[in-house]
């Protein structure tokens, strides 16, 4: 795995439900960046590599209720093999050299969505994100905070509902509570919130968190 000690850049994530506006804020940020001169690369996970989109195609894409559900533990194995991939190509080079990297899911997603979700037992993903991000966590998550039913109307007007939310209410809101619990847990990383604001309300929200971590590096 990729050597992360002595990281100089700064790692960003956006967590939240489906429908929760991760990938808007996850762009709007990295203009923002962008726009006052940061080098950043934005990332996302499942994906940001090769190998790690086709890893994606395959968890998004197989029936979670059909004739062959995956395992839990199963699909637990894909999403940290995409994520040990985008940590050793992506992500680990990007710090080393300084820059600023905002991804879409991470680790905590997981935890959330397996763990929470599907109940694969905590050490189990606590171990298993420990090997493939070789001990490496965001310096600042945004979970981005939504209604269950407000997020999953929110992916289906968009057309884009994949298997995971086409899931069970009862799932998700396992999910955001899975979520909820993790940023009441380490409330110095997490930066939670409420998703029912327009885009530029909350973007503002991300934007007064992450401009002082932009400052310590100067």
């Amino acid at each position: 795995m990729a050597q992360i000690a002595g990281q100089s850049g700064l790692f960003i994530t956006l967590e939240g439900g489906d429908g929760a506006g991760k990938s808007v804020q996850s762009n709007a940020l990295l203009q923002r960046l962008e726009e006052r001169g940061v080098t950043a690369v934005l990332t996302r996970e499942p994906g940001g590599t090769p190998l790690g989109e086709r890893l994606r195609d395959i968890v998004l894409s197989l029936a979670g209720s059909g004739d062959s559900p995956l395992h839990p533990l199963i699909e637990t194995f894909l999403f940290v093999a995409a994520r040990a991939e985008l940590v050793e190509r992506v992500i680990a080079p990007a710090i080393a050299r300084g820059d600023v990297v905002v991804c879409d899911r991470f680790a905590d997603s997981t935890v959330a969505y397996q763990g929470f979700g599907r109940g694969v037992e905590a050490e189990v993903i606590e171990r298993l994100n420990e090997i493939a991000t070789g001990g490496l966590r965001p310096k600042l998550t945004v979970l981005l905070d939504l209604s269950v039913e407000a997020g999953l109307a929110r992916a289906r007007a968009a057309g884009t509902a994949d298997r995971f939310e086409r899931e069970a209410v009862a799932f998700h809101e396992r999910v955001r509570a899975g979520y909820q619990t993790l940023a009441e847990r380490e409330p110095d990383r997490w930066l939670l919130v409420d998703a029912r604001q327009s885009p530029d309300a909350v973007a503002e929200s991300i934007w007064r968190r992450v401009e002082p971590l932009l400052k310590r590096r100067s």
